[in-house]
């Protein structure tokens, strides 16, 4: 799968995001509102990981769907 279909469809997915990271808001998920580099900050700052790894973890997800 790629991005555009997640950004496309970000309400349906938003629910699989806060699945797999559960630190992220109800907040956090309308201001990232499907932007791929607003979910890879969000998740640097809540688990504290480098940009490459959230990157590596957003990239795992997406190929996972």
């Amino acid at each position: 799968m790629n991005w555009d279909r997640v950004e496309g469809n970000w309400k349906q997915f938003s629910g699989k995001v806060k699945e797999k990271w559960g630190k992220l808001t109800e907040d956090d998920l309308t201001v990232i509102n499907g932007k791929q580099d607003q979910l890879i900050g969000r998740i640097q700052e809540r688990y504290g990981l480098a940009k490459d790894e959230a990157q590596k973890q957003v990239n795992t997800w997406v190929g996972g769907l």
